[in-house]
């Protein structure tokens, strides 16, 4: 059985391409909860989403985490219960930025593998 969500309830949730801890402020529509961010699990996805990893778009998103307490429309089939211990703001926008940073750090290391292994085939191909 699913725990009912609630107006002072600790959830995370989903807001574009990041995910936070919060707190529900308002039940907003059948689709939309109110929450109070208290801390950033996942940082916002930079660039332009309709064109992942293209470098070379038109308009190149920079996305920036919502701030503590900042108040956001978030989807209700984003909204689940949170039972953890809730890391001071600071810290989860901290670790969330290392973890998207190493992220496309290793990244951009498996694609240079990639090119440093398609550099050979195209040896071993005589092309």
């Amino acid at each position: 059985m699913s725990e009912a969500l609630e107006i002072g309830s600790i959830v995370s949730a989903e807001y574009k391409t990041g995910e936070y801890i919060g707190e529900i402020v308002e039940m907003s529509s059948a689709s939309k909860a109110t929450v109070k961010v208290l801390a950033v699990v996942k940082h916002p996805t930079q660039g332009d989403l309709h064109n992942p990893m293209n470098p070379d778009v038109a308009f190149f998103h920079q996305r920036r985490a919502l701030a503590h307490q900042e108040i956001a429309l978030m989807p209700l089939y984003t909204v689940k219960p949170y039972r953890g211990t809730i890391p001071e703001y600071s810290v989860s926008l901290q670790r969330a930025l290392q973890s998207e940073l190493q992220t496309l750090q290793q990244t951009v290391q498996w694609a240079q593998r990639c090119i440093e292994e398609l550099e050979q085939l195209k040896k071993d191909y005589s092309l």
